[in-house]
């Protein structure tokens, strides 16, 4: 076997996984998602294509977690995730793209620095009825035709990140470091998350905004602001989410277009009394501050047909749809580009959770 860099890695962490085990909660754990896609206007012609896809319903990772109980209610964690790729095998992005964490744990909440989800991440996730499946939700951002995807970060590098729980209340806030010579605010990212649960009901809201670096030229930065209102509620075997979402960046760049849209979409899950779970959603980009009749404005429609062959393993059909106005393109990925006013997408897919 070649000893490539990654392997030597995983090797040596799997080593100090268990070396560990006796001093710290140590835990080796990921999500294995692959499967088979067929989609239209896939290609500038027009043309179709079915393809091996790396995860349908989730995306594939590998990681490495743990604590240690340091005393008086006080515990150290820490959180290594990196990414898969599944039809081909090869690594996503850097080698603990993901997560990258340490920090500590107690009756005030919890505490990391280095490289996490965001706060608006960890709170938006719950209330989109796909679950932010790279096939297909346009929860984390709209599709990738156009020309902003009009979407939250979801990962931030150089990360302070606080969460805590009180009663029924659930708030998070983070802060990163843009690490600029040019002054604390330029890079910088700043993000707040509440949830508020009353009965089957769940509340929440969030904000970030996205600093970029000042520009010589006008003495201004691009500004990315961010915010999400939504609900959720669930009774029986039947859930009901509801969410919008407004972005808007400003321009630091003289004689520059802000972009601005607002997303809003609304879904509905029911369990059978067996292991099946069915899922419908509707996403909507509302296209604004471009010039008339240039509103692409698209929808996608969802349906997924998931069946539990165990507490840890599923199968999973999903079929999307969607379209735009005004002669414009879309597509139903927030990662490739469609070629079309319209496209169709089916998945079929197996995801196992260790």
């Amino acid at each position: 076997m070649k000893n490539t860099p990654l392997t030597l890695a995983v090797l040596a962490l799997c080593t100090a996984a268990g070396s560990a085990q006796a001093q710290s909660n140590v835990q080796v754990y990921g999500l294995l998602d692959v499967g088979m896609e067929t989609a239209t206007n896939q290609t500038p012609t027009g043309g179709s294509m079915t393809r091996v896809i790396s995860g349908g319903m989730n995306t594939s990772r590998w990681g490495l977690r743990g604590s240690e109980d340091l005393g008086g209610s006080l515990k150290a964690v820490f959180n290594l995730e990196g990414g898969i790729l599944m039809d081909t095998g090869a690594q996503d992005g850097a080698l603990f793209k993901r997560q990258a964490n340490v920090g500590l744990e107690g009756a005030f909440g919890r505490v990391v620095v280095g490289r996490s989800f965001t706060t608006v991440y960890d709170t938006v996730i719950g209330f989109d009825p796909m679950g932010f499946a790279p096939f297909y939700s346009w929860a984390t951002s709209g599709p990738a035709t156009g020309p902003s995807k009009y979407g939250f970060t979801t990962q931030y590098d150089n990360i302070i990140k606080y969460a805590g729980t009180f009663g029924d209340w659930r708030i998070g806030a983070n802060y990163a470091a843009g690490e600029q010579t040019t002054g604390t605010q330029d890079s910088a990212k700043t993000g707040f998350s509440t949830v508020y649960k009353i009965g089957g009901a769940n509340l929440m809201a969030t904000w970030e905004r996205n600093n970029g670096n000042t520009l010589p030229a006008t003495g201004n930065r691009d500004k990315n602001t961010v915010w999400h209102v939504g609900g959720s509620y669930e009774t029986g075997p039947v859930k009901l989410w509801a969410v919008l979402r407004d972005y808007k960046l400003v321009a630091g760049k003289a004689l520059t277009t802000d972009v601005d849209a607002t997303t809003t979409w609304a879904g509905i899950a029911y369990k059978t009394g067996g292991a099946t779970t069915l899922t419908g959603a509707v996403y909507h980009v509302n296209v604004k501050n471009v010039a008339a009749g240039k509103d692409a404005d698209p929808t996608m429609y969802v349906a997924r047909y998931r069946y539990a062959l165990s507490k840890r393993t599923d199968l999973h059909v999903t079929a999307a749809y969607a379209k735009a106005k005004n002669g414009q393109l879309t597509g139903l990925s927030r990662d490739d580009p469609g070629y079309g006013t319209t496209q169709r997408g089916l998945t079929i897919g197996m995801q196992h959770r260790y």
